[in-house]
């Protein structure tokens, strides 16, 4: 029995609650093979000082170590908010196989929303990507996170 998004983009939101909790932007990922999941994270940018320590990155990073090979093309992504530009080229230059995402982000989404990297013919490699799962409840704790953090409160 495969995997369902629905199951796979549980596993990043339980991160992204994490995140929350801890004072981060609330973004949290999970890397799976098939059904297994290899490693789950979430942003962890204000811990550890470090401007790519998002939850996508975490998670390939530490997905290849565990897997032992930086080519992850037989695995999925599920992320909570569209990948901005860096994670976007991390998935193209891993290899991976898929990605899917809770919320758009009109701001900084680089798999649709400003830009579509993953499908930019100048670059080597083909990560596909589709927005599924509970958009609302990924947007909600975004939402949750900024109100009060910036003037405008919610996350446009």
């Amino acid at each position: 029995m495969a995997l369902t998004d629905e199951a796979g983009m549980r596993r990043a939101l339980e991160e992204a609650e994490k995140a929350f909790a801890e004072g981060e932007v609330p973004v949290g990922a999970a890397l799976y093979r098939g059904k297994t999941l290899v490693w789950a994270d979430h942003n962890r940018r204000e811990a550890l000082k470090d401007p790519t320590a998002h939850a996508e990155i975490l998670c390939l990073r530490r997905g290849a170590e565990k897997l032992g090979d930086w080519r992850l093309n037989g695995c999925t992504l599920y992320v909570t908010l569209e990948p901005c530009p860096m994670c976007a080229g991390a998935m193209l230059m891993s290899r991976l196989g898929r990605c899917v995402f809770g919320a758009a982000d009109p701001e900084a989404g680089c798999c649709g929303s400003i830009y579509d990297l993953p499908a930019d013919p100048l670059l080597h490699g083909r990560t596909s990507w589709s927005q599924s799962g509970p958009e609302d409840e990924c947007r909600a704790l975004l939402g949750r996170f900024f109100r009060g953090r910036r003037p405008e409160g919610e996350i446009k």
